[in-house]
């Protein structure tokens, strides 16, 4: 039972006098249909994971359009799609997450942007920048200056957001430049509503096909000789005819102020915030009306250069308000700015931080600044008294709650299938010692957090097995890559498992596969197991494992030799395996499988069947693991081994025992993993697993009314 977007699929077939309602992302994928788009790929991640999973599930939108959609194995196959637009006029999009995606799309994207395209290509980049990024902090801007490809990072204003990505496939044909639409995570949640207009049918689709190829043109390739000529198209052609069409089209958004002799120059993203912090300075009202003049950047690069002098000129100064670093628009603005003789001050990375997230306070901090100095009587005493109440606040809170409050990183959720994994490794290193551990981008990163605190390097998606390959030659015990599925795929069968072949690698690989790419939003992958598969599994309340051998027969098919399938859950066998694989006389790559369907998934597959039988009448039973007080020694190891949120602590109700005891709270999914680990680490045996029973047979219902009586006649008085 996968996640339904029914009411997000009827949003896109709103049209001419509709009004859409909703979320950024989703407005985005409402105008790429709007403008004509014939094929949309990508790879998934957030914040744009939207995206591609609505037009996934919209396949009969998408048919009745000719719109192909293509979710792609990574991000590199996703921008290869883009070469349909090469010589061929058809509207392409795909989309991926942030700087990471076009890292591994940057052999594509080189390859596209030289010879230039026909069609207008769009690539939707969820640009996640900041302190609630989940990946390295850098930046897209400089893939747009290294290739030349245009960026727009659109105002967060639905209307424009939605204008941006109808002017972005115009913009690329106009200029024959790939363009870039870079959307942060507030962008791409923020709501609001627009004008909806008609979806618009490609001309060329999977409905109206072409008889015939494009002729053979030298031109087209990306290839000696003429990628020369590639490049002084770049500079001659087809920058100019970018910045034509973002000065004729009024692209860049100028708000007047009545303080003409300053202004502002934003990224358009940073528009909302940067209003926010003006209004709390007294600068701005609450209608959103500034009193500095502003320059919205909604294209970034490239930037144009009439359009920057005409700004700053004649101003005593103007401040860059640009997010990360290095300054890449700063700098680009002081040379076109001296270029033409203009020695406007700029002022940016000065009086705001190079690196970071410019939340409302630090915008703050730095505008007062410029404005102290070049408006020293408009910053209002309320607003001075705000930004030295923060500081003051901060010394309260800190006295008040005298040590720091403990960091909550994120965890696996309840009854995830890799925390049994990580406890066994926990328990395998007690015996063997401990093992250099090559960790990889997915949920099994959260075993670098406490209590498992596992992993030595995360080098990229599905490049565990690659990066401790310098790392293992050197060490005296074997070292362990840990991949999952979908890293597996996207990354790591090559760049991983092919090279430790190859290179006779005594390597020990564990794959989890628990059937989805889950750290995305669990979408289906090469090895998710069928529709009938899940369908029988949901019946029966059973779980996925090894209903599909896709990952298994290929590793065989590339020459493994040792490789061992374990249920996840079954932690003292899993235990086992994994020093056996560290020992093992064997020498070459040895892979664990390690099987156990994707919790949240689980859950969504058998919850709509068990509530259909209760409403029915039918017997369900349902597991539950507790802990027995009394048994309980109060040692927590089973905590310290598990990390599960349900599994936690309580007072001791022996009033003669001063040590909380361990309880399973509500939550608690039946996994098993607490009991597990008691087993395999020889714990204390407190815990019980009971089942309970709903809509029970009548001679349950004896039978449970008889025990009952039972026990109350062995109790004491």
């Amino acid at each position: 039972m996968e996640v339904s977007f029914k009411e997000e699929i009827g949003s896109l077939r709103l049209g001419q006098g509709d009004t859409f309602h909703g979320e950024g992302i989703l407005a985005i994928t409402k105008a790429l249909l709007q403008s004509g788009v014939a094929y949309v790929g990508g790879y998934q991640g957030a914040p744009v994971s939207h995206l591609l999973d609505v037009m996934v599930q919209a396949k009969p939108l998408m048919d009745e359009l000719g719109v192909h959609v293509e979710a792609c194995a990574n991000e590199a196959s996703a921008a290869a799609m883009l070469g349909a637009s090469l010589h061929y006029p058809l509207r392409g999009a795909v989309t991926w997450k942030s700087i990471v995606g076009t890292n591994v799309a940057a052999d594509a994207l080189s390859n596209l942007a030289s010879p230039g395209v026909m069609g207008g290509t769009l690539i939707v980049v969820g640009e996640d920048y900041g302190e609630g990024a989940s990946v390295i902090q850098e930046r897209t801007h400089a893939y747009a200056l290294k290739s030349t490809l245009c960026l727009l990072d659109p105002r967060p204003d639905l209307p424009k957001m939605v204008d941006m990505v109808e002017h972005g496939f115009a913009l690329s044909e106009a200029s024959n430049m790939p363009a870039i639409l870079e959307l942060r995570i507030r962008a791409c949640h923020v709501r609001g509503s627009f004008a909806a207009k008609d979806n618009q049918a490609p001309a060329v689709s999977t409905r109206a096909l072409m008889e015939d190829p494009a002729g053979f043109d030298y031109m087209r390739l990306a290839h000696p000789p003429v990628t020369f000529r590639h490049e002084k198209l770049k500079t001659q052609e087809r920058i100019p005819a970018a910045c034509r069409y973002i000065a004729e089209h009024g692209l860049n958004e100028h708000m007047p102020g009545r303080h003409t002799d300053v202004g502002l120059v934003v990224q358009g993203g940073l528009y909302n915030a940067l209003m926010r912090s003006l209004q709390q300075l007294g600068l701005a009202n609450v209608w959103g009306e500034s009193d500095i003049p502003i320059l919205v950047l909604n294209v970034t690069y490239p930037l144009v250069p009439d359009e920057i002098a005409d700004f700053c000129v004649d101003k005593q100064a103007v401040m860059v308000i640009e997010e990360g670093q290095p300054e890449y628009i700063e700098q680009d603005m002081a040379t076109l700015l001296r270029r033409r003789g203009l020695n406007t001050p700029l002022h940016g990375k000065d009086w705001l931080p190079s690196a970071g997230e410019y939340s409302v306070e630090v915008l703050s901090k730095g505008l007062a600044s410029f404005a102290q100095l070049y408006l020293p009587t408009c910053v209002s005493p309320s607003a001075q008294a705000w930004l030295a109440g923060n500081q003051t606040r901060r010394a309260q809170v800190a006295e008040v709650l005298e040590t720091p409050l403990p960091a909550r990183p994120p965890g696996f959720c309840v009854g995830c299938p890799e925390r049994p994994v990580f406890a066994a490794l926990k328990l395998a290193q007690q015996d063997i010692g401990p093992v250099h551990i090559a960790a990889d981008i997915g949920c099994h990163a959260l075993a670098t957090f406490e209590p498992f605190s596992s992993g030595h390097s995360i080098l990229g998606y599905g490049m565990s097995l690659a990066s401790r390959a310098g790392v293992s030659p050197m060490m005296q015990r074997r070292s362990l890559a840990i991949m999952g599925d979908g890293g597996f795929w996207h990354n790591g069968l090559l760049t991983g498992v092919q090279s430790a072949l190859f290179n006779n690698d005594d390597a020990v690989l564990l794959i989890f596969k628990n059937g989805y790419t889950s750290a995305t939003g669990t979408q289906d992958i090469h090895s998710t197991p069928s529709n009938v598969a899940k369908a029988l599994a949901s019946d029966k309340q059973h779980s996925l494992a090894h209903t599909n051998q896709t990952i298994e027969t290929t590793l065989r098919g590339m020459g493994v030799q040792w490789m061992r399938s374990v249920h996840t859950y079954e932690v003292d066998r899993m235990r086992r395996t994994l020093k056996e694989a560290l020992t093992h006389d064997f020498t070459g790559l040895k892979v664990i499988i390690a099987e156990g369907e994707c919790q949240l998934e689980r859950q969504r597959r058998i919850k709509p069947w068990i509530a259909q039988l209760l409403r029915s009448g039918k017997r369900v039973v349902r597991v539950k693991y507790g802990v027995d007080e009394d048994v309980c020694n109060g040692d927590h190891a089973c905590i310290r081994l598990s990390g599960c949120p349900t599994l936690t602590l309580k007072d001791n109700p022996d009033p003669l025992k001063t040590d909380p005891v361990a309880t399973v709270i509500d939550g608690c999914v039946g996994c098993g993993l607490c009991g597990a680990n008691a087993h395999a680490a020889t714990l204390c045996p407190s815990f019980y697993r009971a089942e309970v029973v709903q809509n029970p047979k009548p001679w349950e219902r004896v039978w449970a009314a008889l025990r009952a009586r039972l026990v109350r006649a062995m109790q004491p008085a």
